[in-house]
């Protein structure tokens, strides 16, 4: 495997991200992992490395970078959350579409990556941004996955939810039994909106689990079983959409 930390130029700056994808057999699929609110760190970059080590090109920047070149949450204490909510209310439409836009250009530069081949998946605080992307870019991004995604319904003009008339591309929504950021009804509503657009999609509901099951060191909310069912899922939509349009 090839590891690389770089910085992608984008036009609000240097954009510090992981690379990651094999040695050899490129150029190689690309995803896009788009981090959660916590922050880009090591557990993440571990699960960039399960994905590139079935044959993708691995991107996972640091979202925050026009605040901090380093932060990820280390406690959940109420001043550390705080913090967290913070840098995380300054991310939107408009500046995923700019650092997908740079990610994208990337992409294209790199021997190593095939451009035409590109897929996205996002955790919690980025589920809206892999449906924002796919609506920005619907003639570069073949399918998106969104993994107990926060917020997918809200009042807001560019709320997910209102997005699936642009979006081209394959989804697929892994939602929590128990979560509060993302509640059955807000999850309605973007399934009523998917259909009515006549969105390719599936949602599917993980019973027994709550937000943020996924992550390994999430104590006491992580759920191996249900974790594992989230890979399968994972690779099964990439293998379809993006290895097999080779």
């Amino acid at each position: 495997m090839i590891e690389r930390n770089i910085d992608i130029p984008t036009a609000d700056g240097a954009m510090n991200s992981f690379v990651v994808h094999p040695e050899e057999g490129g150029p190689f699929p690309v995803v896009l992992f788009y981090m959660d609110a916590p922050g880009k760190r090591e557990e993440l970059h571990g699960m960039a490395r399960r994905i590139a080590a079935v044959g993708y090109f691995v991107v996972l920047p640091n979202l925050y970078y026009r605040r901090s070149r380093d932060y990820w949450l280390k406690e959940r204490t109420e001043p550390a959350m705080a913090e967290m909510f913070g840098h995380m209310a300054t991310l939107d439409a408009a500046t995923t579409e700019c650092d997908t836009r740079a990610m994208l250009r990337f992409i294209d530069a790199d021997p190593s990556a095939d451009g035409g081949r590109i897929g996205a998946v996002g955790y919690c605080m980025s589920g809206p941004f892999v449906m924002w992307a796919a609506a920005a870019f619907p003639e570069r991004i073949a399918c998106i996955a969104s993994i107990h995604g926060a917020n997918m319904a809200t009042d807001k003009p560019d709320s997910p939810h209102r997005m699936p008339p642009k979006v081209r591309c394959e989804s697929y929504f892994a939602c929590a039994e128990t979560d509060k950021w993302a509640p059955p009804a807000d999850i309605l509503k973007l399934q009523n909106a998917l259909e009515e657009a006549g969105t390719p999609h599936r949602i599917e509901w993980y019973p027994g689990v709550e937000h943020g099951f996924v992550f390994p060191l999430r104590a006491g909310i992580y759920n191996r079983a249900a974790a594992e069912r989230h890979w399968e899922r994972l690779f099964d939509l990439f293998d379809r959409t993006l290895k097999r349009a080779a």
